[in-house]
């Protein structure tokens, strides 16, 4: 194929021949075109797309002071501790770069689970749009692993002690759990070696994977078109250019309209950095100032709040737990079996039941307890698959899915709140039927999503001021 130099008059300003020399090696203006002035979004996003932009923001914001922290941390475990008080206290602007940091890690999650949940409510994971919630999905088990890797990396107590208590969960896993959790730690105490794995981890494989991962989601998402709070897609009403009637273009529209939501954020973030940046232990534990000593466990082990909820349905899995559990996963093997006319899906129903049960006989609680924190996370992944409703959009639903939403909400925000405290009989009671209800939103939403009266969606968006 022959090279096409894109011509401009002689008396054309710099900067326009500099872009034509560009557009003629890299289809910059064309990528530029389609992802940002070309690109028609839905005119009545809300303020909950505004997540999905801030999420970037607060990408680069852990990479460029991620940059700056590498630069004076030390992956070693008699100095790591060391290197972040100086970082701390002698690097200019140090301690500012490390609250960035830290505070960024917490609201990185803030930001996503309100991206989630603005996919959940209003069906952002429908046809055609399962791709972009897969790799949302990955990308949420990502940060999760990126933030488990830097949480060691300060080599405090809770540091130490929060990674010797997951790592030796992976010891659980039948015939290879030994193995892995040898693996994870390159020793048989989490020490020197640990540290450089996961220091290896944290700033150069993961954020790799997960830069790749974004890309690949913004243009799953720009290929199908985003979803909107009526959850119509804008690309079935075309003008007569071809152009959604419902649509307007990207930027310069919403990449104004988002700056309303950063400056917002940037407020709520710098306070937290400036004022409160351990935010009364939720963000930055007390125990974290100790440095790791490997004779002396906390009283209390706890991971950082975002894993909380996960965490609390660990513990909340006991042996005297197991029975109930197997009842509620009979009852929906029942419903399955019971809406389903395949006579080989109904043996294999079967057959998974009775397998189920010879596991818990079979193996202790510590493994179901991995087993139900390790598919808590997994289970988001099979969305698009469990939701049956027909409408896409919480405003169209019947009343009563408002409330189960509702439900779901406060049973994450108490197992989050679990989590962080001392165990108790009366906080694991509670901490199991909240596990219960959040596994039965999604193994029981085939059913309850297509019951009751759905109202009728409009053909055209509906905009709602914000």
């Amino acid at each position: 194929m022959a090279f096409h130099e894109i011509k401009v008059p002689e008396n054309a300003p710099i900067t326009a021949k500099a872009l034509a020399w560009v557009d003629s090696r890299f289809p910059l203006t064309k990528l530029f075109k389609e992802h940002m002035s070309e690109y028609y979004a839905p005119k009545n996003f809300n303020f909950w797309y505004f997540f999905g932009s801030l999420a970037i923001v607060v990408l680069a914001i852990q990479i460029i002071t991620g940059i700056f922290l590498v630069m004076n941390y030390k992956p070693d475990a008699a100095k790591a501790f060391e290197s972040v008080e100086y970082i701390m206290r002698e690097v200019p602007w140090g301690w500012l770069i490390r609250y960035m940091h830290s505070t960024g890690a917490s609201m990185f999650f803030v930001v996503v689970y309100l991206h989630m949940f603005r996919g959940l409510i209003y069906g952002s994971y429908q046809k055609p749009r399962e791709l972009i919630w897969i790799f949302g999905c990955a990308i949420f088990l990502l940060l999760m692993g990126e933030a488990f890797f830097g949480y060691l990396l300060p080599w405090g107590q809770m540091s130490y002690w929060g990674a010797q208590v997951i790592v030796n969960l992976f010891s659980a896993i039948p015939l290879i759990g030994p193995d892995l959790s040898l693996w994870l730690r390159g020793d048989y105490v989490v020490g020197d070696a640990t540290l450089n794995r996961f220091f290896s981890f944290h700033v150069i494989a993961i954020p790799l994977v997960l830069i790749g991962l974004v890309a690949a989601h913004i243009i799953a998402l720009h290929e199908v078109g985003s979803n909107n709070p009526d959850g119509i897609d804008i690309k079935d009403n075309l003008d007569a250019n071809g152009k959604p009637v419902d649509g307007i273009p990207f930027h310069p529209y919403y990449s104004v309209h988002d700056i309303m939501g950063l400056g917002v954020f940037l407020i709520i973030f710098a306070a937290i950095v400036f004022f409160a940046p351990e935010m009364g232990g939720y963000f930055l534990e007390a125990n974290n100032f100790i440095p790791a000593d490997p004779l002396q466990t906390p009283p209390h082990i706890a991971p950082v709040w975002y894993f909380t909820p996960f965490y609390s349905m660990l513990r909340a899995t006991t042996s005297s737990f197991l029975v109930p559990l197997w009842v509620f996963f009979a009852v929906i093997a029942f419903l399955f079996i019971r809406n389903t006319k395949d006579i080989k899906m109904k043996g294999l129903l079967i057959a998974i039941l009775a397998a189920l049960a010879f596991g818990f006989y079979l193996f202790d609680a510590k493994f179901w307890g991995v087993v139900i924190m390790g598919g808590s996370v997994v289970i988001l992944f099979f969305m698009p698959w469990l939701d049956h409703s027909p409408v896409r959009s919480i405003r169209y639903r019947p009343s009563f899915h408002k409330y189960i939403y509702g439900i779901f909400v406060v049973s994450f925000v108490i197992l989050g709140y679990l989590g962080i405290q001392p165990p108790s009989p009366f906080y694991e009671k509670l901490s199991q039927v909240c596990t219960i209800y959040y596994l039965g939103f999604f193994l029981a939403m085939p059913f309850w999503s297509k019951l009751g009266q759905f109202k009728p969606v409009p053909s055209r968006v509906t905009f709602q001021a914000h």
